[in-house]
């Protein structure tokens, strides 16, 4: 594996939208090769029928074992050499969604189920309104021109994941630089690794803690409920998936959002005047972004699978797009207008299947009270920079931008 760091053709954006490789193999209805970061040689799937197929289907494609990681060859390797990694890969698919495969994901998603119920939400909603109206109460005291990244798109889902998990308020600045480093796959695998070693040692911490003292937050219901049936490592693994999953994704929905809307002001105004249209603007915004590049990469489990008019091999790991396929025009007409009058239409921006993502009515909370919110604060909210100035980051798990500067 080469030091030169390039960007992985399913990272790669335009502006909004994915990269024209992507969209190229789209048309042409083929698969993109591709190397992940850390040498997972892939092939990347783009159309929207076939996202869906995959994602869909559990039992005829599982997750990849070492994700975007490594691929079995180099753990092999590793293993042979008596290499740092194998340990800490393994230790790293313990009580991680993501990678796990039934039974293991099915028993573990059935106990963190019921934290994002519809229900439960409902009872969040009054404090996640809070934490909000306390966040856009900073913004204001530091004036205008502020950066919305720091003072409102990572300080809301922030708060809001570290009540749900219980991690002290305190501790909020260094974990969020380390989810930060955990995302940043331009990072050498070594300090890869050490960070997310790093971070599941804080994680471990928080799960004694709620052994010996449960509160009302997720981990202390997982330790009180289902303590027997949980070890440590899947405790642990569990809540660090959750703890970034959390913040990182609806962060950046909040950043990207706002400087889409600013780019289409009618539909802003919509946004911030009419309560109607707050549903379908952020089903559309998830379509539109689709921050989450892709899916973790999945393995065909038996001979026979044909994708881009190609056999795929059961060894063959495919990247789904998710980016690709939430601008596919199989999919949706005109895929690359923004148009928030279209409501829920089935995008694949927070998975599909078995793998879709247990955190989906957590963040739809907090955009759909937040994004209104911020807009009726500061109805003359704009930006402080020129929109060629902006600095989209894309050499990240997930898509968004280093930085907003609004003026209100």
């Amino acid at each position: 594996m080469t030091d030169v760091w390039t960007t992985p053709e399913y990272m790669r954006r335009t502006l909004f939208g994915p990269g024209q490789e992507l969209l190229e193999a789209q048309r042409e209805g083929r698969l993109l090769p591709v190397t992940t970061p850390f040498g997972l040689n892939a092939r990347i799937v783009t159309r929207y029928d076939e996202v869906r197929a995959i994602l869909g289907d559990a039992d005829r494609f599982g997750s990849f074992p070492g994700g975007f990681l490594v691929s079995p060859a180099s753990a092999t390797d590793a293993t042979a050499a008596g290499g740092p990694h194998v340990a800490t890969l393994a230790d790293l698919r313990v009580g991680n969604l993501l990678v796990l495969n039934p039974p293991d994901h099915t028993r573990l998603r059935r106990m963190l189920t019921p934290e994002f119920t519809g229900a439960r939400m409902r009872r969040l909603q009054a404090r996640v309104t809070e934490i909000i109206e306390d966040a856009l109460d900073d913004v204001e005291r530091a004036g205008s021109p502020v950066d919305l990244v720091p003072t409102f798109a990572l300080a809301v889902p922030s708060l809001v994941i570290c009540e749900l998990l219980g991690v002290p308020y305190a501790d909020r600045d260094a974990f969020h630089q380390r989810a930060a480093r955990q995302t940043d796959v331009t990072l050498p695998v070594d300090e890869r690794f050490a960070v997310l070693a790093e971070s599941r040692a804080y994680m471990a911490t928080l799960v004694e803690r709620a052994r010996r003292e449960p509160g009302e937050d997720t981990l202390s219901m997982l330790v009180r409920e289902h303590g027997d049936e949980l070890s440590t490592a899947e405790l642990v693994g569990a809540a660090n998936l959750l703890l970034i999953a959390g913040h990182e994704t609806t962060a950046n929905m909040f950043a990207l959002g706002t400087l889409a809307l600013l780019r289409h002001p009618e539909q802003l105004a919509a946004v911030r005047d009419d309560p109607a249209m707050t549903l379908p603007a952020v089903e559309e915004l998830l379509r539109w972004l689709s921050i989450v590049h892709a899916a973790v990469p999945r393995i065909a489990r038996d001979a026979g699978a044909t994708f881009g008019g190609r056999e795929v091999a059961p060894e063959d790991p495919l990247v789904v797009s998710l980016a690709a396929a939430n601008r596919d025009p199989a999919f949706i007409d005109d895929p690359d207008r923004l148009d928030i009058t279209r409501g829920a239409i089935g995008h694949v921006a927070f998975g599909f299947g078995r793998h879709h993502c247990l955190g989906a009515p957590l963040a739809r909370m907090e955009l759909r009270i937040g994004l209104p919110a911020l807009l009726r604060r500061f109805p003359d909210l704009a930006l402080a920079i020129p929109f060629e100035d902006v600095v989209f980051r894309a050499d990240t798990v997930v898509y968004g931008l280093q930085s907003l500067p609004v003026t209100f």
